[in-house]
């Protein structure tokens, strides 16, 4: 069975993307479902490429149990082609990820990563990269959200 593939991406992919590959892929190992869904994350920037994710972001993530270990890297063309969902973290993800999509069939795998929150309103992720400790946990609770609400979008999905 061919695996279902998702991509987050932030604009650095050293914040938010990472932060939600790292909580996804603990939920999906919760879950068993690892060899079902793969998960990766990647940044429309490629000013961090090869970087872990922030210390600060680690750091807040790992007082949760994630363990953020990926290296930052650029959205690719060929990301299009290898993933079923690719998930931005805000408007002007999408927008990039429109403009950087080779089709009309690629665009329509862009969805924003807010759409599936559950419990938390936010129509976005914002970006915690110039603000305090509480943007950080507010940015964890809404992936930690979002990626619930995501989870149960893909068992139904893959149900069918």
């Amino acid at each position: 069975m061919k695996k279902y593939r998702i991509l987050f991406v932030c604009l650095g992919n050293i914040c938010r993307s990472p932060l939600a590959e790292g909580i996804m892929q603990s939920y999906l190992e919760r879950e068993s479902m690892e060899s079902q869904i793969e998960v990766d994350s990647a940044g429309i920037l490629s000013i961090h490429r090869g970087e872990l994710p922030d210390p600060r972001m680690r750091a807040h993530a790992s007082r949760r149990g994630y363990n953020l270990v990926s290296r930052s890297r650029p959205v690719v063309t060929d990301d299009f082609d290898k993933f079923d969902l690719i998930l931005g973290m805000d408007d002007r993800n999408i927008d990039d990820l429109k403009d950087l999509a080779p089709s009309i069939e690629a665009q329509q795998k862009i969805r924003r990563m807010a759409d599936f929150c559950r419990n938390i309103p936010a129509d976005h992720v914002p970006d915690p990269f110039f603000g305090g400790a509480s943007g950080f946990e507010r940015v964890l609770d809404i992936l930690e959200d979002a990626c619930e609400g995501l989870l149960e979008h893909l068992k139904k999905k893959l149900k069918d």
